[in-house]
């Protein structure tokens, strides 16, 4: 019998299987070709040698008002802010120009790395902005708009001239004034197939510790400056990050999904008049909160780089005309209610959507 049921088995799979394997039977359900459409939607990469770049033009001028208006919250009035992400413009001198090689990566002379003094290539530039910025709204510039950010990007490095007009046509004469052109080797297996490999550490391919050695870590005299660094990532694709409020010995780095926003302390007091918070509008602001990437900038009840939301209902609760206020201030940015360092316009953020996150932050933020 033992055997009657495993030859039947074995006839059944293979039953089943048969079909899938004849030579030259369809396949289906197993998708479709992607259309040129889809395809153009995904190749948006810029090489080196600039193939992949897309036709446009943008002025240093015109780049200036476009980091005004999205980039210099982040990153500094000229790009040299530390506050918030690593310095941009910095580190460079006009023999680095001329050299191509960064004299300061060397010499010491300058601890701070910035962008301009390790970034070889214009391309590197000009596709990260287009792939990733602003940090609240990635993807949302303009072909010109990239362009002309770039420009003026590399105008306060004193890379390009106040005239520049950056484009298609003009950017390999940027690419010959880049500090760093000839600090990038490309003789590497990663550069180039045939090239030698760039892992020959004989005392990393053996006899390794059993245990890994953490080699950077985070200063604990920085690490919770900003508040919980695991609440402020983007929610596109995975995340890395640890809870910075805790001790670094009892947190791990972990690929993680966007994490949900929670806190442990009391509330702030309501209104008497603010309507009792229910747990779906609560969950949806903390939601609505988290889609739109204002975790960078706000926690729930602590003060990141802008107020906490529980500090923004108390302050305008009382107030009738609260909820207009608030749509504007979040539609339309501004500065100086909170503080030197401004709040960006959130324009591509819905109306529907800025609705609902006042009426959580005047209602049931806490």
């Amino acid at each position: 019998m033992s055997r009657f049921i495993k030859f039947s088995a074995g006839a059944l799979v293979f039953a089943l299987l048969a079909p899938a394997v004849q030579a030259g039977a369809p396949m289906t359900n197993l998708g479709r070709l992607a259309t040129p459409k889809e395809v153009a939607a995904w190749d948006i990469d810029v090489r080196p040698d600039f193939k992949g770049l897309p036709k446009g033009s943008g002025s240093v001028a015109a780049g200036m008002k476009v980091w005004e208006g999205k980039c210099a919250t982040c990153h500094g009035t000229f790009g040299e802010s530390n506050e918030v992400f690593t310095p941009i413009v910095g580190g460079i001198a006009p023999e680095d120009i001329k050299t191509g090689h960064v004299a300061s990566l060397t010499n010491g002379k300058q601890p701070q790395k910035t962008t301009l003094m390790k970034v070889a290539t214009v391309s590197t530039l000009w596709d990260y902005i287009n792939r990733a910025m602003p940090w609240t709204a990635p993807k949302s510039l303009s072909t010109d708009e990239v362009y002309a950010v770039t420009a003026y990007i590399l105008n306060m490095g004193e890379i390009l001239p106040d005239d520049f007009v950056l484009s298609d046509k003009t950017i390999a004469q940027a690419q010959e004034r880049m500090p760093n052109r000839n600090g990038m080797s490309t003789k590497h297996g990663m550069w180039d197939v045939h090239g030698k490999a760039d892992v020959v550490s004989v005392a990393c391919m053996s006899n390794c510790p059993v245990e890994e050695k953490i080699r950077s870590s985070l200063p604990e005299a920085s690490r919770n400056a900003h508040g919980n660094l695991a609440l402020q990532n983007r929610t596109f694709g995975a995340v890395r990050g640890v809870d910075t409020t805790q001790p670094a010995s009892t947190v791990r780095i972990s690929a993680v999904a966007p994490p949900a926003v929670t806190t442990a302390a009391a509330p702030a007091p309501a209104a008497p008049h603010a309507p009792a918070p229910s747990p779906a509008s609560a969950s949806a602001g903390l939601a609505l909160m988290q889609k739109n990437a204002c975790v960078a900038c706000h926690a729930v009840n602590a003060k990141v780089m802008g107020p906490s939301f529980v500090q923004v209902g108390a302050k305008y609760r009382a107030d009738p005309a609260a909820a207009s206020k608030l749509f504007t201030k979040i539609k339309n940015g501004g500065s100086g209610t909170w503080g030197a360092i401004p709040m960006p316009p959130q324009g591509h953020v819905k109306d529907d959507d800025i609705k609902a996150l006042v009426q959580w932050i005047l209602g049931s933020a806490k």
